[in-house]
C-alpha cells in the first residue's frame, strides 16, 4: 500500500516553455486516493454528498460503496498540467470532463496529459487529458492552456 501522501512514477516539477514543447509530448503522476483526501475535498469544496462520506448510504447507490469526487479526481489532471506539462505559469482556459467509471478510497489514480496540437503564435496548447485506475478509464476530457513563453519572461 502507499504512504497516504505518496505519489510515485512522477516527472520533476517544473516547467516546459512553448517553445519546448513537441506533440505527444506525456507527463503523468499516480496518486493514491485516502479517505483523508476525501474529507479534506469535501471540507474546501462544501460538497458533503453522502455518496462521498456515508458508507451505510452510498451502499444503497448505485455504486453500491463509497466514492470520491469526481472533481478531485480531475485535480490530479491540473496537478499534472500546472506542475509538469507545461508546468509553473501555465494557465488554465479550459477543460472538458468525461467520467468513465468511479474511484473509490484506495485505488491509485494514473493522471495522464498529452500534447494534441499548439499554436505558437497564442501561446494556446490542447492537451489530451485521462485518468485510470488500473485498466480502467475513470476520466478523460480535453484542456485548453496558456503556455508558459521564454519571451514573456
Amino acid at each position: 500500500m502507499l504512504d497516504s501522501h505518496a505519489m510515485t512514477d512522477n516527472y520533476p516539477r517544473g516547467t516546459i516553455c512553448i517553445e519546448d514543447l513537441e506533440i505527444g509530448m506525456s507527463r503523468h503522476l499516480r496518486k493514491q486516493i485516502t479517505d483523508r483526501d476525501i474529507e479534506l475535498f469535501a471540507e474546501v469544496s462544501t460538497d458533503r454528498n453522502p455518496v462521498h462520506l456515508d458508507d451505510a448510504y452510498a451502499r444503497d447507490t448505485i455504486f453500491e460503496g463509497r466514492i470520491a469526487h469526481g472533481m478531485l479526481t480531475a485535480g490530479l489532471i491540473s496537478a499534472v498540467i500546472g506542475e509538469q506539462l507545461p508546468g509553473h505559469g501555465t494557465v488554465y482556459l479550459g477543460q472538458s470532463l468525461k467520467f468513465m467509471a468511479p474511484v473509490r478510497p484506495g485505488d491509485v489514480v494514473l493522471a495522464e496529459v498529452s500534447v494534441t496540437a499548439i499554436d505558437h503564435s497564442r501561446r494556446r496548447v490542447t492537451l489530451e487529458t485521462r485518468c485510470s485506475v488500473g485498466d480502467t478509464v475513470v476520466l478523460k476530457g480535453e484542456a485548453l492552456v496558456l503556455a508558459p513563453s521564454r519571451k514573456f519572461d
